[in-house]
């Protein structure tokens, strides 16, 4: 059941007692958890967390875990499971969900008391009504056994009932079917489970700047990620926007060092460029996306209306291919200005959009965007000594103002990522492996390429999918290329002989819905494939590399 009352129906009830939080690996997740954990120590509650990376881990979690606790909070993990059944919870053990991924599963929706969900219900869910999918079962066995117990004379009006009645049951099962189809055919993501634990705190009166802050970053991931619509963030960050007015307004006998010790956040525009501020603009603008696929800068000729378009703007190549903080201070004040300016001329969409930057001190400068960037480089770390574990505590400790070694850390980290998903891209592109299946385009990233290593994770396979797209919608001559998902294959362990794949809708499209989880657990079923759908993201699965040509043949016919 849905939460009304989170301070009441939630904080209060573990108020007083030890609690396991169970946190996905997603930066969201993360900045959700780190508004928790302050609230929960800012109380003195007792608390366990335990990082999950996929259905598996949450068991074991839950297995070692569930003697000693009573109340387990889930972090972008469980939404889309029927919980209860999974973990084989007995009936004291109570689950609180907040989980960004949907569909919700129909079970936790309609539990009275075992599972009780914090998120609140978006526009796009359009949740099955109760009568529509559970049949009271105890009344049906009702009608049954007064039939049974009827005089025999009676018995062909008994048979013509019964018969009505099983007749009126299969039909009821297959519009159940229908229903549950429709509902469950699309993956998506809704509101930032930061967002609503921030809003959580607001309302306890215990919101701080750092909380307001990660908050900013979780729905920022969504963005940055293309997990939701851009008229989603814009509500999100607007609803975030009249915090940061709040809790930033400087009255006129406020100090300047009184400002300058804390944290300080502010709403502006930004441009759409990745680390630029910790980077030179020129290899900024080369591996962003949009800007990146504007020029086609994979080809010589992309490089030159780059050049082009940089001697437009009157900036020399000394000053773009310094470090951005080297830059002369007139270049740098100015820089924002010149693109927007010039993005209609050269096509740059969506090169500016409204973001928040903070700062504390007078050299740490953090814009929302660069803090997703680096933290996910950090989550998803190629290091062969570090744990999963090791990962997230790393990642979680980079969002706190006073590890700046760690952030910078994770910005140079990110910075080879990003290196690597435009050299991958514009392999696929010179190679021509991007295939056109009919309802979709498909990739496969072979053992053995260049920082293949980097994409083994789900994250990173995400965002070099996106750019993968992106890349050949603008580069094919294929009309229909615009409105075709992308399926995108890379090997995850040689040892093993598995793959990861994932799913990303069309490039085209505003609407962020996946109908690749539901076709991925259909061509597993029909085919026999060995997969593991270990992900809480449906739209990413496992597999053995040798089953992966029938499994396409499978998926083909089916999305056909």
């Amino acid at each position: 059941m849905f939460v009304e009352d989170l301070k009441k129906d939630f904080y209060d009830v573990i108020l007083h007692q030890r609690v396991l939080v169970l946190v996905g690996f997603d930066v969201d997740a993360l900045c959700s958890c780190k508004i928790l954990q302050a609230l929960l120590q800012c109380d003195h509650v007792p608390y366990t967390i335990v990082p999950v990376q996929g259905l598996q881990d949450l068991e074991q979690a839950y297995l070692q875990h569930n003697e000693q606790i009573k109340y387990v909070v889930l972090i972008n993990c469980g939404a889309t499971l029927d919980v209860v059944e999974v973990l084989q919870a007995n009936e004291e053990k109570i689950f609180f969900i907040l989980d960004s991924h949907r569909p919700t599963n129909v079970y936790n929706i309609y539990s009275e008391s075992q599972v009780r969900l914090l998120m609140k219900l978006d526009d796009d869910d359009e949740v099955p009504a109760f009568d529509d999918i559970f049949m009271d079962e105890e009344e049906d066995s009702g009608n049954e056994s007064e039939g049974a117990s009827e005089p025999s004379e009676k018995r062909p009006r008994f048979d013509e009932q019964k018969l009505e009645r099983r007749h009126e049951r299969r039909l009821w099962e297959e519009k159940k079917g229908r229903i549950m189809y429709d509902y469950l055919q699309a993956s998506y993501y809704g509101t930032a489970s930061a967002v609503t634990m921030f809003e959580l705190a607001w309302k306890m009166s215990k919101d701080t700047n750092d909380m307001l802050w990660w908050a900013i970053v979780g729905v920022t991931e969504q963005y940055v990620h293309c997990l939701i619509e851009p008229g989603k963030y814009l509500n999100d960050s607007g609803f975030l926007q009249s915090h940061v007015s709040r809790h930033n307004h400087r009255n006129e006998g406020a100090t300047v060092s009184a400002s300058v010790t804390c944290r300080r956040i502010a709403y502006d525009t930004e441009l759409n460029l990745v680390l630029y501020r910790h980077w030179s603009l020129f290899e900024s603008l080369r591996h962003s996306r949009h800007v990146a696929c504007a020029f086609k800068v994979w080809t010589n000729k992309g490089v030159k209306r780059l050049m082009e378009f940089l001697a437009d703007m009157g900036m020399p190549l000394v000053q773009v291919k310094q470090k951005f903080t080297s830059m002369d201070v007139e270049f740098k004040a100015n820089v924002e200005e010149w693109i927007e300016g010039r993005a209609q001329k050269y096509n740059l969409q969506r090169i500016v959009f409204g973001s928040f930057h903070t700062q504390y001190g007078y050299r740490n400068k953090y814009c929302a965007m660069d803090i997703v960037y680096a933290t996910t480089a950090l989550l998803e770390s190629r290091e062969e000594t570090k744990t999963p574990s090791d990962r997230f505590l790393c990642a979680l400790d980079c969002l706190s103002r006073s590890n700046v070694e760690l952030l910078l850390k994770g910005v140079e980290s990110s910075k080879q990522l990003m290196t690597a998903i435009l050299n991958t891209v514009n392999g696929f592109i010179d190679m021509h492996q991007i295939i056109s299946a009919g309802p979709f385009l498909y990739g496969f990233l072979q053992q053995g390429t260049p920082d293949v290593k980097f994409f083994a994770r789900p994250l990173c396979l995400m965002m070099l999918a996106r750019f993968l797209l992106h890349a050949y919608v603008v580069t094919t001559r294929n009309k229909k290329a615009k409105s075709l998902p992308l399926v995108l294959s890379v090997p995850s362990s040689v040892a093993e002989g598995t793959s990861i794949l994932i799913g990303v809708p069309p490039h085209s499209e505003e609407c962020q819905k996946n109908l690749f989880g539901k076709a991925f657990e259909q061509a597993a079923e029909k085919t026999g494939s060995r997969t593991s759908h270990d992900f809480f993201d449906t739209s990413i699965l496992e597999m053995k590399t040798d089953d992966r040509s029938k499994f396409f043949d499978a998926l083909i016919s089916l999305m056909t």
